[in-house]
């Protein structure tokens, strides 16, 4: 079975010392690039490209890696999952920003919310009164400088 191969019900997971398959994910023991020693790549059940690889401990011989169990393989789980949560707060946190801001109106909320696209990417800014009720919404580049003093501008030129 290839790591492409999907995971059925008729296919029963893999458990051994350096493949170990459960919980959604796949770890992987393989040659650590890096330097001589063994690495571990956590792949998510149907993505392609390992979402974390970090170093693996070697074995008794010092020459071959330690086998995977259950026990370390949960926590690899954990790891993995917290590092792809992080990733996506990230970006998240990257592509939707806020700012609060006093204008005539009373207190605003200005918004900055990145629209990723392959061809053409793009942003929405928008106003929201303090009852959330959106007064404007501009399509803008994504490429758009968005601070307190782009968005005070914004605001204070009528949207």
């Amino acid at each position: 079975m290839t790591q492409d191969t999907p995971i059925t019900e008729d296919i029963p997971f893999i458990q051994e010392a350096r493949v170990w398959q459960g919980e959604g994910w796949t770890a992987r023991v393989i040659n650590n690039d890096d330097d001589d020693g063994w690495a571990v790549a956590m792949f998510k059940d149907g993505e392609a490209e390992a979402a974390l690889v970090g170093p693996w401990t070697m074995g008794r011989d010092k020459k071959n890696p330690k086998p995977l169990d259950n026990n370390a393989f949960l926590t690899l789980v954990k790891t993995a999952h917290e590092f792809v949560r992080r990733h996506e707060q990230q970006l998240h946190a990257s592509l939707h920003q806020s700012l609060d801001l006093n204008s005539p109106q009373g207190r605003l909320t200005v918004r900055f919310d990145i629209v990723p696209d392959d061809e053409h990417p793009y942003a929405l800014l928008s106003a929201y009164d303090e009852m959330g009720e959106c007064l404007a919404e501009k399509r803008v580049q994504a490429s758009f400088k968005f601070n307190r003093s782009s968005a005070q501008v914004w605001v204070e030129g009528g949207f």
